[in-house]
């Protein structure tokens, strides 16, 4: 039997997929996510197609608590595999939006992502073996104008996961951050964003199921940076030639302004 794999997020989307992808491969799951219900769900039809067992561990991430209450819930599950996949954005000028969801969208996808990663990684390091997955984005690669925080908060998620996957490779613990471009998933209704040019546009648009088969894969082959798909490589790519002026100024237009 394969190790035992904590996904956050996974309710729905990218997260939701790969549990699915980890319990055909034999891992049990631990499933967080906000939904009590519906993770309770997931969990027990996930157990029962794949004869592995999910636990349900509803969460909510925004809270500077989370993370504490969620390794102590598994003081006696080793964890073998951490996939920090919750998150979210919000579209808008700075200034207009709220500032208390703007702080707990740092919460989630930054500070939750960081304690959750400390407290686990330390086991990894101490037992000689582990696998992180954080999800960051092809945002993470450029500024991003009316998604300030999102774009930002990614990019920290890139850089600090590249730290990690040095600091930790000696010790037997690999590193991966996961850096799609737009997934068709229900982030773009929970950032507003159903009708900029990004959302729109269905040219780098890519199913959660994909996305997941190629993190799955990324993480397993043990890749720091996964970029899944031609164009999110190529794009990813462009942006180490573009001015900064001229990167700031598409991402501003394909996120749309308000």
């Amino acid at each position: 039997m394969s190790g035992t794999v904590l996904i956050t997020g996974a309710s729905a989307g990218i997260g939701y997929e790969l549990a699915q992808i980890f319990a055909r491969a034999g891992h049990d799951l631990v499933l967080v996510a906000r939904s009590k219900d519906k993770l309770t769900r997931i969990a027990k039809e996930i157990s029962k197609a794949h004869s592995i067992q999910a636990l349900a561990l509803p969460a909510d991430l925004s809270s500077p608590r989370a993370a504490d209450e969620i390794y102590r819930a598994l003081k006696k599950t080793p964890i073998e595999i951490l996939v920090n996949n919750a998150g979210y954005g919000s579209h808008g000028v700075f200034t207009d939006l709220d500032l208390k969801e703007e702080v707990g969208q740092l919460e989630v996808n930054v500070l939750s992502l960081v304690r959750l990663t400390h407290l686990f990684a330390r086991d990894m390091k101490a037992r000689g073996a582990g696998r992180i997955l954080n999800v960051a984005s092809a945002a993470a690669f450029q500024p991003g104008p009316y998604m300030a925080v999102y774009y930002a908060s990614k990019a920290f998620v890139l850089h600090f996961s590249e730290a990690l996957a040095e600091e930790l490779r000696e010790f037997g613990v690999s590193v991966s951050a996961l850096c799609p471009g737009p997934v068709t998933t229900g982030f773009q209704a929970r950032a507003n964003i159903t009708e900029s040019p990004m959302a729109k546009s269905s040219l780098l648009a890519l199913d959660a199921h994909t996305v997941a088969r190629e993190a799955y894969a990324g993480l397993m082959a043990g890749r720091i940076i996964i970029t899944p798909g031609v164009l999110t490589r190529l794009m990813a790519f462009s942006t180490r030639f573009s001015p900064r002026t001229l990167s700031r100024k598409i991402a501003g237009r394909i996120n749309g302004k308000p």
